[in-house]
């Protein structure tokens, strides 16, 4: 295979047309039958895959090159998932705009090139596949939950936190699935996964959600400051599904692609094994 193949692979997985902001090749390479996929290649990582023999190296967290510095854009990709959720469009533009800002502003003062300059300099292939693993994480998580949780109008997020670690990605993860805002005891109501679009919206993002009937958000990650103003809003709850284990999850199916063609995946670099 090569890089373009190997990309095209995970956006067929997810179902995107296009390429999103986030992911891409970023180091062109042919002839790839062995390829070392991680949450975060950098320099380190690309140096081990290289003294291991592999052709490839594929990142799940854009580490450099236009991947990382456009990360930002795809937020806007959250807009669908919150109207999804029943939040108005115009009111969904405006809550992830702030955020969005944050994020371009703190990229744009990276250092984006020091895992491509390893790369390149070491000869080694080197791609970006974020957003597609992320949207299928979201659907993965989303469908199972739905099952497991159908017809338990009454469920809590005790049940929430049993379901998830029914799945062998947080079930083996060191880093479990915690309930940020609420209790063991609180009423679930409508459960419902955001992982994809980049990175995580903020307070004012929540609080759409919970506006538009949402009880309990399942998210990858979510920072102290957030998570504080999600408290002192008082309307739903939280539960941190874990980041390596949520990221494996959608890992994991583009790799089951990949593999389906004949390609060799190493995992490392966070990749839990399902």
């Amino acid at each position: 295979m090569n890089t373009e193949e190997i990309l095209q692979t995970a956006l067929d997985a997810a179902g995107l047309a296009e390429v999103p902001a986030d992911s891409g090749v970023i180091i062109p390479g042919e002839n790839i039958k062995k390829v070392v996929f991680g949450v975060d290649m950098e320099a380190a990582e690309i140096l081990i895959a290289k003294q291991i023999g592999a052709d490839g190296v594929i990142t799940h967290h854009p580490k450099g090159g236009e991947p990382m510095v456009n990360l930002y854009k795809v937020m806007e990709n959250q807009i669908d998932r919150m109207v999804e959720a029943g939040v108005p469009i115009n009111k969904a533009q405006k809550a992830i705009k702030e955020r969005m800002e944050q994020v371009d502003i703190g990229l744009h003062v990276s250092n984006y090139d020091r895992a491509v300059s390893a790369a390149r300099v070491l000869g080694m292939p080197f791609l970006a596949i974020h957003s597609p693993a992320d949207k299928l994480a979201e659907r993965k998580v989303q469908a199972h939950l739905d099952q497991a949780l159908a017809g338990n109008d009454r469920a809590t997020l005790k049940d929430v936190l049993a379901a998830l670690e029914q799945m062998p990605e947080y079930k083996k993860t060191v880093t479990k699935p915690v309930i940020r805002v609420g209790s063991e005891k609180s009423f679930a109501g409508k459960v419902f996964v955001t992982m994809a679009g980049g990175t995580g919206g903020g307070a004012k993002v929540a609080k759409a959600y919970f506006e538009a009937g949402v009880g309990t958000l399942v998210v990858m990650h979510m920072p102290p400051e957030t998570i504080k103003a999600v408290k002192e809003q008082g309307i739903g709850n939280v539960v941190v599904a874990g980041h390596m284990a949520s990221d494996s999850v959608g890992i994991n199916e583009v790799i089951k692609a990949l593999e389906a063609k004949g390609l060799e995946v190493v995992r490392m670099s966070g990749v839990i094994e399902a």
